[in-house]
Parts: C-alpha cells; structure tokens; sequence
C-alpha cells in the first residue's frame, strides 16, 4: 500500500531524510521510532503528502502521492498531526464529524460511525463541550475519533500516545492494531519503543534521517542498535506476558 523510494527532504543546508526506502503493508501497522530529529514526523510528512520531498517518492495505492487531489487524498488517508491541539470553537462531536466532510461514505452512517468513534475514544460524555476547553489528552483522543471515522484504508499517526495517560494509550494503540487486522495500512510515528514492541507489526529505525534499522520489533530493537542510535545504555528482555521485548536504560 506504501511504497517509499528513495526518498531525500532538505530544509536549506540540512538534509531532514536522505535517500529513505521502506514499504509498509496493508494489514499492518508500522511503527517509525528514533531520536528526536532523527527525520520521523517528516516521512510522516512525505507519506501523507503534507510536504514534497526533494528526490524520490512515495506510491500511495500503486500511486505517487503527490499526484493526488485534496478530495482524492481525504478518500484514501487520513492523518493524525503531532500536537494534535484544536485551535476553534467547536463542540467535541462536530470535530469528531469532520472526518466524514471529505469522505464519499454513506451519509445515513455518519452519525453511528461518529457515535462509536466517540464512545471507544472515552468522549462520548463530552460530545457538547467545546473542544478548546479540553485537556491536552482529551483533545489527543478527539482528534483520534475524527481519523477513526474517516475510515480511509491509509491511517498516519503522529505521536499518536504523547498527551495521553497509561490507559488510553494502551486503547488507542489498540484501536489503531484494530484498524489494521481489519485491513488498513497505519503507520505510527512512536517514541515509546516498548509500546511500539507492544503494537508494531514492524519498526522502522531512524537515525540522522536515514533508515538503521527495519523489521520486525525482535529485529530492530537489539541491545547494540539502541545503544548506537540512541546514544544511551539499555537492556533488553523478552516481556512476561506479551510475545514481544521491553526495553529498559540502564
């Protein structure tokens, strides 16, 4: 479903990515960790066709992104942006309505799309506050119920679990595996690396805005790898319950 070739994106002297190839399958979420600037968001960016890149590209359903329409991006991806802060008036379930505006869905269904997003999201009880009064988790988890009900065969996460407690992050990467056992393509920029072992089909390593490391989470998230990209001693075990490993500092 994505395809990403070769892809390099400067900001004047400073290359952001350089020369990223990846693939991301639909069925699967993808998780892309690394160091703070290590070029995550701006693949994000790439894929989502938020900003172009200056060599190579991203083939989006057998597509390159970039030749897409508005209306026609908004049928196959939706995305959720870093910050994820609602910057207007309105009440939590007219934001959470929005993710239907652009989409060619049955309009009969919208109401009952919205009304499960909100209810899995825990905002069920908020529908009528306006969204600005909330917190910054709250705000996370209704921005999180506009791209549920989108329901685009593409999902784009972006620090999807950065405002939000133990609980909802555990529910919104359960939802977004969810959404992808039932068919979608998600990918999902993550800094906490035990939650990407958790949820992640793959990971995708940055470091310096080149690929380190790609496969599955007992592949990439290796005691020597870790400790070179992220410049800081770790061990790594095999997690009690879940078939995956946690990693620790040390």
């Amino acid at each position: 479903m994505i395809d990403i070739k070769n892809v390099t994106v400067r900001a004047g002297e400073k290359t952001l990515l350089e020369d990223v190839s990846a693939q991301c399958a639909k069925g699967t979420l993808t998780a892309l960790v690394g160091p703070n600037g290590a070029g995550k968001s701006t693949l994000l960016s790439v894929i989502a066709a938020d900003r172009k890149a200056d060599a190579g590209d991203v083939i989006l359903d057998g597509k390159p992104v970039n030749s897409y329409s508005v209306h026609a991006l908004a049928q196959i991806r939706s995305v959720f942006p870093q910050g994820s802060v609602i910057r207007f008036g309105y009440n939590v379930g007219e934001v959470v309505a929005m993710g239907r505006a652009f989409r060619d869905l049955p309009p009969d269904e919208d109401q009952a799309s919205i009304d499960a997003a909100m209810l899995a999201t825990e905002i069920d009880h908020m529908a009528y506050r306006n969204a600005q009064t909330l917190s910054g988790g709250e705000q996370a988890r209704t921005t999180f119920a506009r791209v549920m009900v989108q329901a685009t065969p593409v999902v784009l996460l972006d620090e999807p679990t950065a405002a939000l407690d133990l609980r909802h992050q555990e529910r919104v990467l359960t939802i977004a595996r969810d959404m992808a056992q039932a068919g979608a393509t998600v990918v999902a920029v993550l800094h906490d690396l035990n939650l990407a072992a958790a949820y992640a089909d793959r990971i995708i390593l940055l470091s310096q805005g080149k690929v380190a490391a790609e496969g599955t989470p007992w592949d990439v998230l290796k005691k020597d790898m870790l400790e070179k990209v992220y410049r800081q001693n770790v061990h790594v075990l095999p997690h009690p319950v879940r078939q995956c490993p946690v990693v620790l500092t040390i």
